[in-house]
């Protein structure tokens, strides 16, 4: 989709820390590609576009193949409806040159560039109390000349554009009487009935409930089945995952990444784009890249955690500490462990290798430097292999250790003696728990180090959620590189 040999390109940074593994979430490439075609569809050519003196597109290059879905995604303010806009011809850039259909649109007249691209317009509403047939014949327009009478072919344009997106039964009410969704599928047969090889839309599933907005992409997406080229701002990141061939990611008026959606969501290209965290996985039913917003962390966070788990038994810890305020790490774990995605969703500073590799040397020390940080360290119900022997190996340098027992070591245990000898040294150093204590004892434990960081018994502290002190006093944690939240990192990418 992106010609890197063409102005105003950015690299597109990937996905390199994906919450499942990477083969997983690759595009597939037995699939065409769509933005392939020697002569595609559409063609920007680094353009750029001004409104009031604020450069609201910086240098955009992108090509668009015939019969493709794209996805125009971004924050707010990125340049989506200025991008669509300037499609259209509605804009014209400062610099630069837009391509639709092999025309240069911007040297068109307005009937005869509404004969190759056609729009559906971000809002619903309409001015005038027209019959429903009246305003899909409104998509003639472009067809026909001044003194020119209605024709038989226009008849059949509007006739098949109703049909197709199942609005012939409201041909005589009011357009203002219709419901939302109704009013959406009236619009886009409009657009239709203009017999375009281009279909742009934007937003056309804001202000939609569920249903209407899964309708209306299936609509489109049937659209380009058959042929037509469409480009949609939408805002609903999973809903564009799921049905576009491919994402344009705007960020600042400048393409941050493009091409298909597992690459352009990635958890890096969304922190850099919309300052926020998430998680992107695989939906468990469609398949499709999933992307999880994970709450902004906490300054105020109740002491720090380290949780070492894998395979499922660390996640109930990870949700459990997570919803007590506690900050959290976690790892090593492989990427696509369960544990993994789970410590994603609550934000947690994750230590990951890739999948079915053992714990490096590298990941060890990471591990080992987050239950160094950590008030508490967390050993889950983990069958212990020589694999991931070195994550116990760090958790035994714990200052405070729990270990959660559901089933006796030996039955998970194959690592042989040296697995045995670890264990041990744990048991002896920590304090051995089932489930439903966890929270407390935690509490408890994260109370002395905040005793040992504040000079001391005799201090005036209290402890976290779950402890037997009861609630932190306001302004009791004074060192703040104990309570910064770090967010999920993959070290193996390093």
């Amino acid at each position: 989709m992106i010609d890197p040999d063409r102005p105003g390109e950015a690299d597109d940074p990937g996905s390199d820390d994906p919450a499942i593994g990477s083969d997983d979430l690759a595009p597939d490439s037995s699939d065409a590609d769509p933005f392939g075609d020697a002569d595609p569809a559409i063609r920007l050519d680094g353009v750029s576009v001004s409104l009031g003196g604020t450069r609201i597109l910086d240098a955009v290059s992108v090509d668009v193949g015939e019969g493709t879905f794209v996805g125009l995604i971004g924050p707010n303010g990125a340049g989506k409806t200025t991008l669509l806009r300037t499609l259209n011809g509605s804009l014209a850039p400062d610099e630069g040159s837009v391509r639709v259909a092999g025309e240069d649109v911007h040297a068109l007249s307005s009937k005869a560039a509404s004969r190759v691209v056609a729009t559906v317009p971000q809002t619903t509403s309409v001015t005038f109390d027209f019959p429903v047939r009246d305003v899909v014949e409104m998509g003639r327009t472009p067809h026909r000349g001044r003194f020119e009478g209605w024709r038989e072919r226009d008849e059949a344009a509007v006739d098949a554009a109703m049909r197709r997106t199942a609005v012939e039964s409201l041909s005589d009410r009011s357009v203002t009487a219709v419901s939302g969704g109704e009013r959406q599928r009236v619009l886009i047969a409009r657009a239709l009935a203009q017999e375009t090889p281009v279909l742009l839309l934007d937003e056309p599933t804001a202000s939609l409930d569920i249903n209407h907005q899964v309708r209306t992409l299936e609509l489109v997406s049937d659209l380009v089945a058959d042929g037509t080229t469409a480009v949609a701002a939408i805002h609903d990141l999973n809903l564009a995952a799921h049905y576009c061939d491919a994402l344009v990611l705007l960020s600042g008026g400048r393409v941050l990444s493009a091409g298909d959606p597992a690459a352009v969501l990635s958890e890096e290209n969304l922190r850099e784009a919309f300052d926020a965290e998430a998680v992107v996985s695989r939906h468990p039913v469609t398949g499709s890249v999933y992307v999880t917003a994970l709450p902004p962390s906490s300054d105020d966070a109740n002491g720090r955690v380290h949780v070492v788990g894998g395979g499922g038994t660390g996640a109930r810890a990870l949700h459990l500490l997570s919803a007590a305020g506690y900050a959290l790490s976690a790892g090593a774990l492989n990427e696509g462990d369960t544990d993994a995605e789970a410590a994603r969703r609550v934000g947690a500073d994750l230590v990951t290798v890739p999948p079915y590799s053992p714990v490096d040397d590298a990941a060890r020390a990471a591990v080992q430097s987050r239950v160094d940080a950590a008030d508490v360290t967390v050993v889950a119900d983990v069958e212990v292999g020589d694999g991931n022997l070195a994550n116990l190996e760090a958790a035994a340098e714990a200052d405070r250790l729990v270990l959660v027992e559901q089933r006796p070591f030996s039955e998970r245990n194959y690592a042989g003696d040296d697995g045995f000898a670890v264990y041990e040294r744990l048991r002896e150093r920590g304090r051995v728990v089932e489930p439903g204590d966890l929270l407390s004892v935690v509490g408890e434990l994260a109370c002395d180090s905040f005793r040992e960081r504040d000079g001391g018994e005799g201090s005036s502290s209290a402890g976290p959620p779950g402890s037997a002190d009861g609630e932190l006093a306001d302004g009791e944690l004074a060192d703040d590189d104990t309570v910064t939240d770090g967010r999920a990192s993959d070290l193996s990418s390093r």
